[in-house]
């Protein structure tokens, strides 16, 4: 499980856009990065579209969410968990 609280790039206050993570500074939630770049956009994109959003503070969150998916993996291969198979080519 991520825990974005420990991502110093992002931000979430009640009274802000309904709680929701954010992009310190702006208005623009963390889940639009990932829906963009699910959609096919590129970083360079998605700060084109939201000038507000750093470089910076997208790397930030990028390399939060791969450093929490690692967590996630070391600790399913240290527990035990048995991981899906990855499709044979």
């Amino acid at each position: 499980m991520n825990d974005w609280r420990t991502c110093k790039a992002i931000e979430s206050k009640p009274g802000k856009v309904s709680g929701a993570w954010i992009f310190k500074g702006t208005r623009v939630p963390v889940s639009a990065l990932f829906n963009n770049l699910k959609d096919g956009a590129t970083i360079e994109e998605f700060l084109d579209w939201f000038p507000g959003v750093t470089r910076s503070q997208v790397n930030a969150v990028l390399s939060h969410q791969i450093q929490s998916l690692e967590r996630q993996r070391t600790y399913e291969d240290t527990s035990g968990s048995q991981r899906p198979k990855a499709p044979e080519a």
